[in-house]
């Protein structure tokens, strides 16, 4: 792995590992209903959306009316995106890759 995490821990290794095994959706909402509750599987799923809606270019105020999200979260998930790790951008990516070749 090229990437160096500042969290990486041998038992986040595991978890990455585990969601790594999941072939479809039905296997995701078995696993993250499980090992998550509803409100964390909400968060994360309202995390990704606003990423997607900042990469599209929309407003803090546009995304916080559609997800209602706080100006706070989007404003975190902006430097996550300019500043983090590229995972967002990642993931986005290949979504979207996916979505064209539908």
């Amino acid at each position: 792995m090229a990437y160096e995490s500042r969290f990486q821990r041998e038992d986040i290794d595991e978890l990455f590992e585990a969601v790594l095994t999941l072939e479809d959706l039905e296997d995701c909402y078995r696993f993250f209903e499980d090992i998550c509750t509803i409100n964390e599987i909400y968060s994360i799923a309202q995390r990704l959306r606003v990423a997607k809606l900042l990469s599209e270019k929309k407003t803090y105020m546009e995304i916080a009316a559609e997800t209602n999200a706080s100006t706070a979260t989007i404003s975190r998930i902006n430097k996550c995106l300019v500043y983090g790790a590229d995972g967002y951008k990642r993931v986005l990516e290949r979504l979207s890759e996916k979505e064209e070749n539908k």
